[in-house]
């Protein structure tokens, strides 16, 4: 890292790392969060547009009876992006094809799904704990749960010096060095103490503060951008900017890797908060406004799929149907237990939707048969609709 780039109105200091690390390489140590910030009629205008997406896609998500016809598909596409932004590939049929267990277990899609394991845990706490440290170990302990990076101390902060640069790079010539252990844990304090005490900055200011915040100290051994990215719908929700989980930021982030990265130093270096807070900004009106439109055509997709047999066919089936947008894979034996019906009635609804082209068999086996809805696949995964 180099001192020379940090100015006189970086937010922080650059302080010396300790033995045993080599003496004379430096680490910047972040100041608390300021309490306000004054914003231009650039940040203003970009916040009064966020504000206005936002709304937009909130009213989505509380018009449906069923939240999670959007919720499963959403929450599915940020798990893959943002594992993707750390060097995790997998496609959204093998994540499907893994959690009903007969996808070969992979590293990769194990981070996968860890990362919805994760989310849902913290959703499910909320409203049992405040935004904290410990909520954020143990967002920690079930992301690196059984995977790499395991032998990492998970929920544990790290107890040694880290750096953020290129794999393999040595510690004087990584970009950016998060602070110490001693000064870690007093920035994470004062980080709590943020996040729980009231300021007068606007919620969406608030939480690009936070993503900056939390990404500077860098306070795990391994994970930290997957939780920095998680930590974003969690406090969405905590904030009540959306009454369900359906804005993530993580493809916006990947589509601009570099500026992000290069954003989040100049914090740092140079103090320049509302580039980074105008970046965030843009970053929720795009997602946003792609949410909006993913979610119109999965709702379309799922009244056109209803619209088909809702006149010549049982509820049992339109019921599977609504399953599929939640969880676009289904096994028999699973469907027997989901509509309550025998086996031979559970295959029979689902070759209906086959023959309709609905569901198609992947496997090729005659047994433990798993049968995916591509086209609700698709929409998932497309960059953009």
């Amino acid at each position: 890292m180099q001192p020379t780039l940090f100015t006189n109105d970086s937010p922080g200091k650059l302080v010396r790392i300790p033995e045993p690390q080599p003496r004379g390489h430096w680490a910047f140590v972040p100041n608390p969060l300021p309490s306000q910030l004054a914003l231009e009629n650039e940040t203003i205008k970009l916040l009064s547009s966020a504000c206005l997406e936002l709304g937009r896609l909130d009213r989505e998500g509380v018009r449906l009876k069923n939240p999670h016809l959007l919720i499963g598909p959403f929450l599915r596409r940020e798990a893959l992006l943002s594992s993707q932004m750390e060097g995790t590939i997998a496609t959204a049929q093998q994540l499907l094809l893994f959690e009903v267990g007969t996808e070969p277990e992979t590293p990769d899609v194990q981070e996968v799904h860890n990362y919805i394991t994760a989310m849902r845990h913290g959703l499910d706490r909320l409203g049992k704990l405040p935004m904290c440290l410990r909520l954020i170990c143990e967002l920690h302990v079930e992301l690196m749960k059984e995977v790499r990076g395991e032998e990492h101390r998970p929920g544990e902060f790290r107890n040694g010096q880290n750096a953020i640069g290129k794999k393999g790079q040595a510690i004087d010539e990584a970009r950016f060095v998060p602070p110490p252990v001693l000064e870690m844990r007093k920035t994470l304090n004062d980080l709590e103490k943020f996040l729980n005490t009231a300021n007068d900055l606007t919620p969406l200011v608030e939480l690009a503060l936070v993503h900056y915040q939390f990404e500077t100290i860098h306070p795990f051994r391994d994970g930290n951008g997957r939780i920095g990215r998680l930590l974003i719908p969690l406090m969405m929700c905590q904030k009540n900017l959306l009454s369900k989980p359906l804005l993530y930021l993580s493809a916006y982030f990947e589509k601009n890797r570099n500026r992000y990265n290069d954003l989040l130093f100049n914090v740092s270096a140079k103090g320049d908060w509302l580039a980074w807070v105008n970046f965030f900004l843009k970053a929720v009106v795009e997602q946003a406004t792609d949410a909006v439109k993913r979610a119109d055509k999965l709702l379309s997709l799922n009244q056109q799929y209803r619209d088909r047999f809702h006149k010549r066919s049982s509820a049992l089936l339109l019921k599977l149907i609504d399953g599929l947008f939640a969880y676009p894979a289904v096994a028999v034996p699973e469907a027997k237990k989901k509509l309550k019906v025998s086996f031979v009635s559970a295959q029979n609804n689902i070759d209906k939707l086959v023959k309709a082209g609905i569901l198609r068999e992947v496997t090729g086996r005659q047994r433990n048969r798993i049968y995916v809805a591509e086209e609700i696949v698709r929409l998932i995964e497309a960059p953009s609709v």
